[in-house]
């Protein structure tokens, strides 16, 4: 029996078995993110690229936080053992837990996004100073540094939401490493938006939340540390 538990840990936790894990983990987590998030993709894809549907592509962008903070929390729980692969009980005990803390700070995001959109479409017509649209895409881009710190916070730790603000804020200001990192996704998945479409922007979600959990690493072992003992 002994003979047999060990060689199931090795078959379990060799390298292919772990590649194996990693990409099914990958696929089931993409799958789930995607049917959670399914009402507002469908919302966008009916959307007509107008300015004046800012405001319901916004809307529409809600239920993506909760996906996002779910896909998260089952990617951190990842262990790379084929036999102790629960990665669709993972993501939603994930979704069960944080959408609602998540919701209180993603909501508010996508207002100030919607505002400055908004601002930003109607630029010419408003009279304001060239500068100001530059201080606007500052704001934009500050602040999504800013949830990519608190989505992660959010979803591997138990604070209130404004402490969780908070703490991304510091972060943001910090930890350059981590903020230059999140930058630079946030510009790949830009580009792969032009380049291509939202959709495989979305196919490639937890591919991205991956990524995004290796560069955020930093941080969340100095939560750990120095917040949660």
């Amino acid at each position: 029996m002994n003979n047999t538990d060990g060689a199931m840990r090795r078959f379990g936790q060799g390298p292919l078995s772990q590649v194996v894990a990693l990409v099914y983990t990958l696929l089931l987590v993409e799958l789930l993110l995607l049917v959670t998030a399914l009402p507002g993709v469908v919302g966008l894809f009916l959307l007509e690229r107008d300015s004046s549907n800012v405001p319901l592509a916004a809307l529409c962008a809600i239920p993506f936080g909760p996906a996002l903070s779910a896909a998260i929390y089952a990617l951190h729980r990842h262990r790379g053992d084929l036999t102790e692969l629960h990665p669709a009980a993972a993501f939603w005990r994930g979704y069960r837990l944080n959408a609602g803390g998540v919701l209180r700070l993603w909501v508010p995001w996508l207002a100030l996004l919607t505002v400055v959109g908004i601002s930003l479409v109607n630029f010419s017509a408003a009279g304001v100073p060239i500068w100001w649209r530059g201080l606007l895409i500052l704001i934009a881009v500050a602040s999504t540094l800013w949830i990519a710190n608190a989505l992660m916070i959010t979803s591997l730790f138990s604070f209130r939401a404004r402490d969780i603000a908070r703490l991304a804020v510091f972060f943001l200001l910090t930890r350059w490493r981590v903020t230059l990192g999140n930058a630079g996704l946030v510009l790949v998945a830009a580009a792969v938006t032009y380049l291509s479409s939202e959709l495989v922007l979305g196919l490639l979600g937890s591919v991205f939340l991956l990524v995004m959990l290796a560069t955020c690493l930093p941080m969340i072992e100095t939560v750990r540390k120095d917040f949660t003992q």
